[in-house]
């Protein structure tokens, strides 16, 4: 092979190793999370009678947290909290998670999935999502509250849910008092 020829192939190389270093270089399109992208996911699955609330859960506590959840914390000194309502659609929080799913579609569906201890969750219209759970402690963890047959009963519909509202590292909860077996 001439001198001349093994030239032109090593430029054709530099050439294409440049090509493929740029190539490398550009970022491919990033597909949006859906935090990223807004909104709700699925919004073809709406809530019964739609985005205005059917009602209340929850009573406004004087603290943001019970003296059975302060009693539980660490040092007594529970995370940072602040009393909150919030109107959203009352959702099975691992079906939104895994699939989208949520509205009067998935009313059975959902409601099995709740009476079968998966999570509660809160779906507001901007599509933000809050993990529902009775505030008082102690009675929570001893099975002494019928908030999970309240939000049953309301699955798919649109409540204002007032409690306390607490967020560690992305994640959103409130938790809701008033629905201790009596």
């Amino acid at each position: 092979m001439s001198n001349r020829l093994k030239g032109v192939f090593a430029f054709v190389g530099v050439i294409g190793l440049a090509v493929a270093l740029s190539a490398a270089d550009e970022k491919p399109a990033k597909k949006p999370m859906a935090k990223e992208a807004g909104g709700v996911l699925q919004p073809q699955m709406a809530p019964e009678g739609g985005w205005e609330s059917g009602g209340t859960l929850g009573e406004k506590p004087a603290q943001p947290w019970s003296a059975t959840t302060v009693g539980a914390a660490v040092d007594g000194k529970p995370v940072m909290g602040k009393v909150a309502t919030v109107t959203g659609e009352i959702i099975d929080f691992s079906c939104y998670l895994q699939l989208g799913k949520h509205g009067e579609k998935h009313k059975a569906c959902g409601q099995k999935c709740l009476n079968n201890g998966m999570p509660i969750g809160l779906l507001t219209k901007d599509g933000s999502l809050y993990m529902l759970m009775e505030e008082e402690h102690d009675p929570r963890r001893d099975g002494m509250g019928e908030f999970r047959k309240a939000a049953g009963e309301h699955f798919a519909h649109v409540m204002e849910v007032t409690g306390t509202e607490s967020s560690v590292r992305g994640y959103h909860a409130i938790y809701v008092s008033g629905f201790l077996k009596k």
